[in-house]
């Protein structure tokens, strides 16, 4: 499989480099140069497959043969080694939890995927390798947890100064080894764009081996198609016969990428509902065809605080650049805060259950799209744990939440970081602390 950058000005590269670069020389994401479907005899065997072995048969064409099979089977069971329920709300909804990974987020899946793979890319090298990543919330955890203590590899995470909630802070901030955090004074934005340019720094290339894991990067962005396959598989099993519309909390959208990919593949879901915060671009382009970023706004749901999401190319390459097939398949809608406090009121009201904010956001987008479509069956994805969200959904229903272990672990752990303003702060820290 190879991969060309949606610049379409940088040379074809095959999965190992593509994960090595992240971004492809010329700034442009890197895209795979055929999806092919999969075979009937993968539909065939379907209800009766394990989840490592959908994972394997989605994931493969992907990689190619850059890994060997036996390889790629023991990175795909090291990185799905926790459950992805379907949590039934109503008859006609339901919440795919995405948060019992180590870090309580979806980000899991590809952060532990893409560090197993790096690691066996490295295992003969001596050339040391920095991961830089930006996060709104969730992707530093995630990135750090999957990374620690990988021979090789040094984690540098840039995240907005008092942006991220306190125990998202905790797991950015208390991991040491080999992780570094980086509070950066600005939005998430502003940390993706400085990553961004580093990438394309010729003179940090003497000092330092770059690569990214944002959901930029294929082997981070891909493996998220793995659990739309479960969510399937599980539905299907229970015997749902209406057609499946998902609804996706959506900030850079990869996640919702990722379901496109799984579609393409033939995963039959009818419709995704992009669900956004009050960072709107995404909606507003659907609504008059012009993509338009602003700077980001901070909200509740604040892993969604992005105005210029990296991977819409990705989706408007998918597409062909048709808004008309675009909204064939998808719908987007965005909520304020407000609406938010209120459907995490609604939900533990009406079902008992506690939702975090961006899960709120997807169970309003799935409201929403089923006011006009009500023979659909619905899936919100609940994409963190409620605990990191701590005072916001306290707050909202009125009730502690358990602190479960993965995050008890932390709390008492004492934060480090350090503060930078520009991205010639950024680069002076990568030459300045250079192995």
């Amino acid at each position: 499989m190879n991969y060309f950058s949606l610049n379409n000005n940088a040379t074809a590269v095959g999965f190992e480099k593509a994960v090595r670069l992240g971004l492809a020389p010329d700034r442009g994401l890197y895209f795979p140069q055929q999806i092919t479907p999969l075979p009937d005899a993968f539909w065939d065997k379907f209800l009766g497959m394990s989840r490592h072995e959908i994972a394997f048969k989605v994931i493969k064409q992907f990689v190619g043969d850059e890994i060997p099979q036996d390889n790629l089977m023991e990175i795909i069971e090291q990185t799905l080694t926790f459950d992805f329920p379907i949590v039934e709300l109503d008859k006609d909804i339901a919440t795919l939890e995405l948060f019992h990974g180590p870090t309580m987020a979806f980000k899991d899946v590809g952060g532990r995927f893409m560090a197993r793979c790096l690691g066996y890319f490295n295992r003969s090298s001596t050339e040391k390798v920095t991961v830089l990543v930006a996060t709104s919330g969730d992707t530093g955890g995630a990135v750090a947890s999957g990374f620690l203590g990988v021979e090789g590899v040094e984690v540098i995470i840039l995240y907005p100064k008092g942006k991220v909630s306190p125990i998202q802070e905790l797991q950015l901030t208390t991991q040491g080894k080999n992780i570094t955090a980086l509070e950066v004074t600005g939005v998430f934005d502003d940390c993706q764009e400085m990553v961004k340019t580093a990438f394309l720094d010729e003179s940090l290339k003497k000092h330092r081996n770059l690569t990214s894991a944002n959901s930029i990067n294929v082997a981070r962005w891909l493996p998220q198609s793995f659990y739309y396959f479960f969510a399937a598989q599980e539905l299907m099993k229970r015997k749902v016969r209406n057609p499946y519309a998902f609804s996706v909390p959506s900030g850079n959208f990869g996640n919702i990428c990722a379901g496109f990919i799984a579609r393409e593949l033939g995963l039959p879901i009818a419709h995704f509902i992009a669900s956004t915060n009050q960072n709107d671009t995404f909606p507003r382009y659907m609504e008059n065809g012009i993509f338009e970023p602003k700077k980001s706004v901070q909200t509740i749901s604040n892993a969604m605080d992005v105005g210029n999401p990296s991977n819409f190319v990705r989706i408007a390459k998918l597409f062909n650049q048709d808004l008309f097939r675009l909204k064939n398949v998808c719908s987007s809608y965005s909520f304020t805060d407000k609406e938010t406090n209120i459907a995490m009121q609604e939900i533990y009201k009406d079902y008992n259950y506690i939702a975090d904010p961006h899960g709120a956001v997807g169970y309003l987008g799935l409201k929403k799209y089923m006011e006009k479509n009500p023979d659909h069956y619905g899936v919100f994805l609940e994409t963190a744990h409620p605990v990191k969200f701590l005072d916001v959904v306290e707050k909202a229903i009125k009730k502690k939440v358990e602190i479960p272990p993965q995050i008890q672990k932390i709390l008492n752990k004492k934060s480090k970081k350090t503060s930078i303003e520009s991205y010639q702060d950024l680069k002076q820290y990568l030459i300045d602390h250079a192995v």
